[in-house]
């Protein structure tokens, strides 16, 4: 049967999960029957590669081209039986097929080691706190990455696991480089994508093929693949989208680009798609199509028909991974960090809570395009409906939600939906660190199976924060870190340095401000980004008010996004990076707190003018918390044990009750007044049986002065609530 579209992720992106773009299409396409199929090439390529017959291959071509080899290439090839004859047990553990291997690789001589190993010692810290299946996942990918050493010094200089000839993708400000390769011949890692592609073709005899290209480093590969399409099937129409070409080709005028695609669409891809298919089939006209780049009497030509609508979140349906082997993917930890890892470890389920950004300010980000720009949320409902409808479907109960900010609002909803139907998740997410992140919040969402957040620091400087419109300071980002990390959910903090105007102090007092949260323990992870002048972003479309001067000004034909500029005050960032890099690496693992920051770096650097105690006396001064009327009650723990005594005191005899509360963990024995005891397990009961499995603040107040005619802000300050409230009752 003849399949509509094709939809292919090329190499590479990640080893561990597929890429969601085509599964979100796939996903809407099935709403409206049309047939399709998708396929991850990357990790196909990567498995053809890493096997006994792809290492066979791969030795046999490294001999008959008799290549120059430095020193730990000629080492990995005078071990190349060892190589060969592990590689489909190692993949295979890294599957999670073999977990038993992982005492052969931990302890046996087991694995052939090259110069990645040769930092081991330096890591015996770390496989402390590490299971024994991480510590063999840690020494299976240092094999690997032994491996593609090899491959990068001999038959392919642009390999990369999670991206490849990224280069030629960045900053592409013309298409030349691109084309020039894309018509020598084709490396050694082409060959293999371009016959895994060739039998792809063969199985699904597709009237279309639709290449998702995310990043830079899926750019080269797509094209390579466009033109095997061309040369071998004419027939066929192909066509790209994806983040790439979003932010990128937006302003696209290289008509050699339509050598290679004969469409580029552009944001949401559900209805440029789905009109492209219907123009294909000759069932509308051209004019019909939605954010569509082509050929016009070799010109480019963009059409986008104002008539036609975008869908709405609810109308896209749900993710679907078939077609994919999901088994296939492989598990690596390349960091020692348990954030990290979340990115390269296990399979995770992609799922949206809201289009777009509810906050679209922030001005180094491209806010004016639209898949940042036009925010709109899915129901809570919806969300865990489809949630339940992936694990069905994928046997997998891990998500990440991959939100440009999850809303604070809709995560408390999701929350208790999940709670509400008993569901055992793992999820983790992308936040703004909002002063709405109480502990009582965070608490919640970690029960609901929240695992972890990362969200963005960015310049840990009020000044600078003000002027990226960040609408945070740092008391509140630690704050809320803070929060997080004690209901139990680890936080990754995206850093940044070299933003317009900041000054060496600055660099430095935010350095501080990092060290001081990791040293008391409120912050696992972290990753310093240099400050990117992107077109689209406010700083980019308005250098001049942010005192930055733009060498970008003219507009190439081909990638225009990345923009060269500089400081007016002449302030070179690059030279920090080594030293934020290296010391946040220590930091992480809990070491060189005491250093001095000069220490990090080979020039000087000012004192830091934060005092040292400054995060611990942000923690410890917390405003007062007060409450609204509106705010929605939640209890964690089970239902109480209620019992009932009298006691004497000073010749008065008292009813008592006695309450006895269990959680996973814990036991609770609280002392009442009987009056107070009978409500609040009544109340607890009513909770617990409500159809949302909320009440407000306000029902419990009134629920509380009906049954006890006693004030309830008293009785919220007493140290029964303060135990209930640390066991579970939770004001959110």
């Amino acid at each position: 049967m003849e399949t509509q579209i094709l939809l292919i992720t090329p190499p590479f992106t990640q080893l561990n999960t597929p890429y969601p773009g085509t599964v979100y299409l796939k996903g809407f396409l099935n709403t409206k029957n049309i047939s399709s199929f998708q396929s991850d090439l990357g990790i196909e390529v990567i498995l053809k590669l890493f096997s006994k017959n792809g290492l066979q291959d791969l030795f046999a071509f490294i001999a008959e081209n008799n290549f120059e080899l430095g020193e730990n290439s000629l080492r990995i090839v005078a071990l190349q039986d060892d190589y060969i004859q592990s590689i489909d047990a190692v993949i295979s553990f890294l599957q999670g097929k073999n977990p038993t291997l992982a005492n052969a690789i931990v302890h046996d001589d087991f694995l052939p080691q090259a110069s990645r190993f040769s930092h081991l010692e330096d890591l015996d810290w770390a496989f402390g706190s590490m299971g024994f299946q991480d510590k063999a996942k840690h020494f299976a990918t240092l094999y690997l990455e032994d491996l593609s050493d090899l491959i990068i010094e001999t038959v392919d200089e642009n390999f990369g696991f999670s991206r490849y000839a990224e280069r030629l993708g960045r900053s592409a400000n013309s298409f030349d480089e691109l084309y020039q390769k894309l018509y020598e011949q084709p490396t050694y890692i082409d060959e293999i994508t371009l016959q895994s592609l060739a039998d792809l073709i063969t199985k699904t005899n597709p009237k279309i093929i639709g290449f998702s290209v995310p990043f830079p480093g899926n750019l080269y590969s797509a094209f390579r693949c466009a033109k095997y399409i061309k040369a071998n099937h004419p027939n066929i129409k192909v066509v790209m989208g994806g983040g790439f070409p979003n932010t990128e080709l937006r302003s696209l005028a290289d008509v050699r680009v339509f050598e290679f695609f004969d469409f580029i669409n552009l944001d949401d891809g559900e209805a440029p798609t789905e009109q492209l298919i219907r123009f294909v089939n000759n069932e509308i006209s051209q004019s019909e199509l939605k954010r569509t780049f082509l050929l016009e009497n070799n010109q480019v030509k963009y059409i986008n028909n104002p008539l036609i609508q975008d869908y709405k979140q609810s109308e896209v349906g749900c993710p679907d991974y078939s077609d994919i082997d999901l088994t296939q993917y492989i598990s690596v930890i390349e960091v020692v960090n348990p954030m990290h890892r979340l990115w390269s470890d296990g399979r995770w389920n992609k799922l949206t809570m809201a289009h777009g950004c509810y906050w679209g300010k922030c001005t180094f980000c491209d806010i004016s395009l639209d898949y940042i720009k036009v925010y709109e949320p899915i129901a809570a409902k919806e969300i865990v409906d489809r949630m339940e409808q992936l694990i069905a479907t994928t046997g997998t109960t891990g998500f990440h939600f991959v939100d440009e900010a999850a809303p604070p609002a809709l995560m408390r909803e999701v929350a208790i939906e999940i709670i509400k139907r008993k569901l055992t998740v793992s999820w983790w997410t992308n936040i703004r660190f909002e002063k709405s992140f109480t502990l009582d919040l965070c608490r919640l969402l970690k029960a609901s199976g929240c695992i972890a957040v990362s969200g963005g620091l960015e310049v840990a400087s009020d000044r600078l924060l003000k002027l990226i419109d960040k609408g945070v300071t740092v008391e509140q980002v630690a704050r809320v870190i803070r929060n997080f990390t004690e209901a139990g959910i680890m936080v990754h903090a995206y850093l940044m340095y070299g933003f317009p105007t900041q000054t060496a102090q600055e660099t430095i007092d935010s350095l501080e401000m990092v060290r001081q949260m990791f040293e008391v323990g409120i912050l696992q992870s972290g990753f310093w980004h240099q400050f990117a002048m992107t077109a689209h972003s406010p700083v980019g479309m308005n250098p001049e008010s942010f005192d930055v001067i733009n060498h970008s000004t003219t507009l190439g034909t081909f990638a225009n996004n990345d923009m060269i500029h500089e400081d007016k005050s002449g302030a070179v960032h690059d030279k920090f990076s080594f030293g934020l890099k290296k010391s946040l690496f220590n930091y992480m693992h809990g070491l060189c707190f005491d250093f001095p920051l000069q220490e990090w770096f080979e020039f000087k650097v000012p004192r830091t003018k934060i005092t040292p105690d400054y995060i611990v006396s942000v923690l410890e001064n917390e405003p007062f918390q007060t409450y609204k009327a509106t705010q929605k009650v939640v209890w964690l723990g089970s239902l109480p044990i209620l019992e009932t005594f009298t006691k004497t005191k000073k010749g008065k005899t008292f009813e008592k009750a006695r309450l006895t509360l269990h959680s996973k963990h814990h036991l609770l024995e609280i002392e009442l007044d009987l009056e107070v005891g009978q409500w609040l397990r009544n109340f607890l009961q009513e909770l617990k049986q409500s159809p949302k499995g909320v009440l407000s603040f306000a029902q419990m107040k009134q629920s509380f002065e009906t049954q006890t005619s006693e004030d309830f802000e008293p009785f919220m300050f007493t140290k029964q609530a303060e135990q209930l409230r640390d066991f579970g009752l939770l004001i959110i």
